[in-house]
């Protein structure tokens, strides 16, 4: 069984729960503190030792690859500046890993931006991590999956309980124990009706396939809007070879729901060594005008 080297990151969405702020930049590149989010992404692929990333992009998703790009002129400038920290993280971003890119044309949904990655990956598995979803720093999630894969050769899921009424917003798995204290997928929605959702567990951003989820897509006919649905494939693979899941409940952060970016600002500056304890007693002090006012 190959050991798991290659990810991919779908990045072409327009992004428009985060208008107007995603009209004219990606909303990967929403700083979440002072990185982008999809920096966090690939940050967590490298953690894991996925070190072969593959970034599928659209139009208008040039300043993804200018920032984990070298910049000549700002390295200069920080050197002569004498910033040598800021030089460090610089020189930082750019060797994070191997990063290639490759363009989806038409955002035709999230399957059809992972065929898109077909011949880059060929015959291995891969994991996709989608770029708007960052985890906590010390989420084990995706080590997880990859230690259920290693043992079972297995696709597999990364689920979480959310409320019924919010199982709409996601694709939905139903699933069975297994005796090894696993879970396996028998059937997947995409976004269902709360009073049809054959669970409340949502498969959320981060799988890890099979290559055979290839040829789950080309079957799969394209649905709403000509879009191929990730979803729709997963359901396809599973009828033809196990599908896993792992179950988690926390460290997770919808960076594209505006109430989740902000949490996840609030959050991740507080655990900073540098600006947590500043930040802290800045929201105490805030709170504390709110609640008097109120």
């Amino acid at each position: 069984m190959s050991k798991v080297t290659r990810v991919v990151i779908p990045a072409a969405g327009l992004g428009t729960r985060f208008l107007p702020a995603t009209k004219a930049q990606p909303k990967e590149m929403l700083p979440v503190v002072d990185k982008p989010a999809i920096q966090y992404v690939i940050e967590e692929a490298i953690r894991n030792d996925l070190n072969n990333i593959l970034v599928v992009t659209g139009r208008g998703k040039r300043s993804i690859e200018d920032h984990f790009d070298q910049s000549f002129e700002l390295e200069q400038l920080l050197i002569e500046s004498g910033r040598d920290a800021d030089l460090e993280l610089v020189r930082a971003i750019s060797k994070l890993g191997t990063i290639h890119y490759i363009r989806q044309g038409r955002p035709l949904g999230l399957g059809h931006a992972v065929l898109a990655a077909k011949a880059h990956v060929g015959s291995e598995p891969f994991v996709t991590m989608l770029a708007d979803d960052i985890m906590a720093e010390n989420s084990d999630l995706l080590s997880n999956m990859l230690a259920l894969h290693d043992t079972t050769g297995c696709s597999v899921l990364s689920l979480m309980e959310v409320p019924r009424e919010q199982i709409r917003l996601y694709g939905c798995a139903e699933v069975v124990q297994k005796g090894d204290g696993t879970v396996q997928v028998v059937s997947v929605v995409e976004k269902p009706e709360p009073s049809e959702a054959p669970s409340t567990l949502a498969i959320t951003g981060r799988y890890l396939f099979t290559p055979e989820i290839f040829g789950a897509i080309e079957a799969t006919p394209s649905g709403k809007n000509g879009e191929f649905q990730l979803t729709d494939a997963i359901a396809r693979l599973s009828q033809t070879q196990p599908v896993l899941g792992v179950i988690f409940d926390r460290g997770r952060y919808d960076i594209g729901d505006k109430l989740e970016y902000l949490r996840a600002v609030v959050e991740i500056a507080l655990g900073r060594e540098d600006i947590g304890p500043a930040f802290a007693a800045e929201l105490r002090g805030i709170l504390a005008r709110e609640f008097q006012t109120s």
